[in-house]
């Protein structure tokens, strides 16, 4: 084999290589984490007063997996109180593992999630809620298994 069909091997090899490669990258799925990230960058600041406030709690938001299911229990302050918030399990791999609920608190200021309802992965858990007109704000990590 002469230098000349070394040659051309070689580029058809690296054209072939860089047309996978560009295969590839077309069909990536990628996801942002919230599609209007502007809006979200606005809001912030409401997270940042929510954590501070729930810092100031005596006790801590706990989240944790149990038998029947998942656990969430807010701090002592908040049983017996008026509680409107939501609760997202959030997925950062992947978009259709996310679940956006209402929190429905008992009077001990806690829910549980059925076991079924969410698939196994790692999540960040992400707990706003509003007692007495004061926004609190909680971040969990959660791996369901």
């Amino acid at each position: 084999m002469n230098w000349g069909n070394k040659l051309l091997l070689t580029f058809i090899v690296f054209a072939s290589g860089m047309g996978y490669l560009v295969y590839r990258s077309m069909n990536v799925n990628f996801e942002l984490v919230e599609k209007e990230y502007y809006k979200s960058e606005l809001r912030y600041q409401q997270v940042i007063d929510g954590t501070m406030n729930v810092n100031e709690l005596a006790s801590i938001v706990t989240l944790e997996q149990t038998n029947d299911g998942i656990l969430l229990q807010l701090p002592d302050e908040m049983k017996n109180k008026s509680i409107n918030g939501n609760i997202w399990f959030y997925c950062s791999y992947d978009e259709k593992k996310d679940k956006r609920l209402a929190l429905q608190l008992d009077g001990n200021a806690a829910q549980q999630f059925q076991s079924d309802f969410i698939t196994p992965g790692k999540y960040t858990v992400k707990i706003n809620w509003i007692s007495e007109g004061k926004n609190f704000y909680a971040e969990k990590l959660l791996t369901v298994i």
